[in-house]
C-alpha cells in the first residue's frame, strides 16, 4: 500500500502544481479580458492577437483544469444513490466509474485527436484573422494535454478508491484523503 500511496501523492503534486501555475493565468486572461473591453470601448483600439490569446487562456485554463477538478471531486454528480452510500460502496462506484467510464472516454479522444494536432503542428496552423496569432497548433494540443493529465488524475483517484477498499474505515479518512 506504501507504493501506491506515492504514486498518489506523486500525481496529485502535479495536478496541483499545474492548478497553481494555471490559476496565475486565470488572474492574466481577466487582466487582458478587461484591457480589450478598455481599448475596444475607450479608445476604439482592438486588435485580434489579444482577442485570440483570451481564448488560448481559456482554453488552456479549462483543459488542464479538469485534473484538479477531479482531484476534489468537483465535477456534476447526479446521484440520488451515491450520497447515502458508505465510504466502500462509493469507492467502488468511483473504481467502476474511473475504469469504465473516464479512462476510456480520454482514450478516445486522445485516439481521435491526435492526428488532428499532429497535423495541425505539421502545417503550422495559424489563425485565420488577419492578424491573429501565429501558432493554432499549440491551442489544439491542449486536448491532448486534457486527455493526459485527466487519465493520470483519473489514475490516482481510481487507487485512492482502491486503498479506501482495501483499509479500515478510520485509516482511509486520515490516510488517503484528497487534501493530503
Amino acid at each position: 500500500m506504501g507504493f501506491i500511496a506515492q504514486v498518489i501523492r506523486f500525481i496529485d503534486t502535479i495536478t496541483e502544481r499545474i492548478f497553481k501555475t494555471i490559476s496565475w493565468l486565470l488572474l492574466v486572461m481577466v487582466l487582458v479580458s478587461f484591457l480589450i473591453v478598455v481599448l475596444r470601448y475607450g479608445f476604439n483600439i482592438g486588435w485580434i492577437a489579444m482577442q485570440e490569446s483570451v481564448l488560448y487562456m481559456h482554453g488552456f485554463i479549462f483543459m488542464l483544469g479538469a485534473a484538479y477538478t477531479l482531484k476534489a471531486d468537483g465535477h456534476v454528480r447526479v446521484d440520488i444513490f451515491y450520497q447515502k452510500f458508505s465510504q466502500k460502496q462509493q469507492a467502488l462506484v468511483n473504481i467502476l466509474g474511473g475504469v469504465f467510464l473516464l479512462l476510456p472516454v480520454c482514450i478516445f479522444i486522445f485516439y481521435i485527436s491526435f492526428d488532428y494536432v499532429q497535423m495541425s503542428w505539421h502545417i503550422s496552423e495559424q489563425s485565420p484573422e488577419a492578424g491573429g496569432l501565429p501558432f493554432i497548433y499549440i491551442s489544439k494540443t491542449f486536448i491532448l494535454l486534457f486527455c493526459i493529465f485527466l487519465s493520470l488524475q483519473g489514475v490516482a483517484e481510481i487507487m485512492r478508491n482502491i486503498l479506501v477498499l482495501l483499509s479500515s474505515e478510520h485509516t482511509a479518512n486520515h490516510t488517503f484523503s484528497k487534501g493530503e
